[in-house]
């Protein structure tokens, strides 16, 4: 496996765990079980931690003149990457909401 797919997998695999648990916080939100949706939440953001440390890794070699070869699969890695942004920043206000409107 080329140096940049593995590194395009590291980033999807961190930011997977990230999107699930994120998903899985508001399950528990739904469920009135908000002290394990921001555990769950704090788990996300560790993994989504990880796949951003690899990103900026990988910013930082090209900065230095390391020429990065660009592929579908690190196209995608970074899409997953943004896309968990807005799944955890959703996550939070779903929690938020289920917690303080939603009938209990």
């Amino acid at each position: 496996m080329e140096k940049y797919e593995q590194i395009a997998f590291q980033i999807i695999t961190n930011v997977g765990m990230a999107k699930s648990t994120y998903m899985q916080a508001i399950q528990e939100a739904k469920s009135n079980n908000f002290n394990d949706s921001y555990d769950l939440v704090e788990e996300g953001n560790k993994y989504l931690t990880e796949g951003h440390k690899v990103h900026k890794d990988l910013i930082q070699s090209e900065s230095a003149g390391e020429e990065i070869k660009l592929n579908l699969l690190l196209v995608h890695a970074e899409d997953q990457l943004i896309s968990t942004e807005i799944i955890k920043e959703m996550a939070k206000e779903l929690i938020y909401v289920h917690e303080n409107y939603i009938k209990k």
